[in-house]
């Protein structure tokens, strides 16, 4: 059964971690805000869960915590980020806010961020310019973590993409998905709790399919060809256009190591459409869509990002759960460090 812990008492203990490992508040509070928004939305994947492995990836020197990035303008509408292989989450934030500008400034924007750590839930990210008006594209592109159909062994990223828009009166509409079947993540979760995967999750060392989690070891592409195909030209327009070309380099045996590159493009609304009228047609089309007869294994019809936005809305009141080997994995954290450990709801 997991405890369950506020988001201000989660913020609080992920910024404690992360000044402590050397982080500016600024930055710490980034990185707070990305994971505690994940596990707001039932994300658990992409939650705290993931503050052990960046504090190896710190102590390794892979996630550089004083990092200066570089950045560039090829065009007025554009901007290039070097990132010193930041975290992910502190990158991806700044770049935002610049999109932001740009956008507004130019009708449309892109960013391309090379050279850094793991980014956390890009959904994150679209939801943000969303909700400053913007519909927004990203991909990520990582490293390998699934096969490429038709061959064996693994190839390619589980690179996701995310697409975002403004809800009008309601809440954003955010599209947010691996490339993969399931996100690594989720791998990652069922190994720590033991819970056996779905079939057509995973494949096993020998390629063959799994739902034994502690020997899954590669995730299955989104629809076979279609995922594999996704995840191709993820690669491309994240790692190869930024200038930081990953999964050749690992299979030609040329240089491995840990780095992500993405691509975030940023549209005005305004620039096109009254943004209410856009807004307004957006709730007629999920109106139209939630009016449909449900199938008959559905209990309702959920646009993108509205599982999430319940789930925000229920753990914003009753708290956030974390699994018991998650929990004592940050026990013996905060113990390592004399921080505060966190304090679960009664």
């Amino acid at each position: 059964m997991a405890s369950k812990v506020s988001a201000t008492e989660l913020r609080r203990f992920i910024t404690d971690i992360c000044m402590h490992e050397g982080m500016t508040a600024a930055d710490a509070g980034t990185m707070a805000d990305t994971l505690v928004w994940a596990n707001l939305r039932g994300v658990d994947t992409h939650g705290v869960m993931r503050l052990p492995r960046y504090l190896e990836m710190i102590e390794q020197g892979i996630m550089n915590v004083g990092a200066k990035p570089t950045y560039s303008s090829p065009k007025p509408s554009s901007v290039v980020i070097d990132a010193d292989r930041a975290p992910g989450p502190v990158v991806m934030s700044q770049a935002v806010e610049r999109l932001k500008r740009l956008a507004k400034d130019h009708g449309i924007a892109m960013a391309l961020i090379g050279e850094m750590t793991h980014t956390g839930a890009l959904g994150y990210y679209t939801s943000n310019l969303a909700e400053a008006g913007l519909a927004s594209l990203a991909f990520n592109a990582g490293g390998p973590f699934m096969p490429y159909h038709g061959a064996r062994g693994v190839a390619l990223g589980t690179n996701p993409i995310s697409i975002a828009v403004p809800g009008g009166d309601s809440h954003p509409l955010v599209l947010d998905m691996a490339s993969s079947t399931v996100a690594m993540g989720k791998l990652v979760m069922a190994r720590k709790t033991g819970t056996p995967l779905e079939p057509g999750w995973a494949i096993d060392e020998a390629g063959n399919p799994t739902t034994d989690p502690a020997k899954a070891v590669l995730s299955t592409p989104l629809g076979g060809p279609k995922g594999s195909g996704l995840s191709l030209m993820v690669e491309i327009l994240g790692n190869i256009l930024s200038g930081n070309p990953l999964i050749a380099d690992v299979l030609q045996k040329t240089g491995v190591k840990h780095r992500q590159s993405a691509l975030l493009i940023a549209i005005d609304i305004a620039t096109f459409i009254d943004p209410a009228e856009f807004g307004s047609q957006v709730q007629r089309l999920v109106g139209a869509l939630k009016a449909l007869p449900l199938a008959a294994d559905a209990v309702s019809i959920l646009m993108p990002g509205e599982r999430g936005y319940l789930a925000m809305i229920e753990r914003s009141a009753t708290g956030i759960p974390v699994p018991p080997p998650v929990l004592a994995e940050l026990g013996t954290v905060a113990e390592r460090f004399g921080i505060k450990p966190l304090a679960m709801l009664p």
